[in-house]
């Protein structure tokens, strides 16, 4: 299957806190110009075995976190050709989505 290949826009760099006092092990960031069901740019979970961006990313989609209870979904995204497992990406994004009712749907699954 052919990933696509996206530039994200890093508004919470590795290392960020939140105003709830989460703090954010992975970068994430939005996909300017894809809006979201919440009306602002397709958030983005980025996940990299390299160092950490802080301003930019380009990489490709490998997942999609359904939310059943948001009315958003969320994008996970890699450095190109890296592979991760539903677990890896699970555990990576804890962080945020132990708050929701979510799960991870790797793309390499949906056909």
């Amino acid at each position: 299957m052919k990933r696509f290949t996206v530039t994200v826009m890093i508004d919470r760099p590795k290392g960020y806190q939140d105003k709830y006092g989460n703090v954010y092990p992975i970068s994430y960031g939005f996909v300017p110009g894809v809006v979201a069901g919440d009306g602002e740019g397709q958030d983005v979970y980025i996940l990299t075995r390299g160092t950490a961006p802080d301003k930019t990313f380009t990489g490709e989609i490998i997942a999609v976190v359904l939310r059943s209870d948001d009315v958003e979904d969320k994008w996970v995204i890699a450095d190109a050709g890296s592979s991760w497992t539903v677990g890896e990406i699970t555990q990576a994004i804890a962080f945020i989505e132990q708050y929701f009712d979510s799960k991870v749907v790797l793309l390499e699954s949906i056909r």
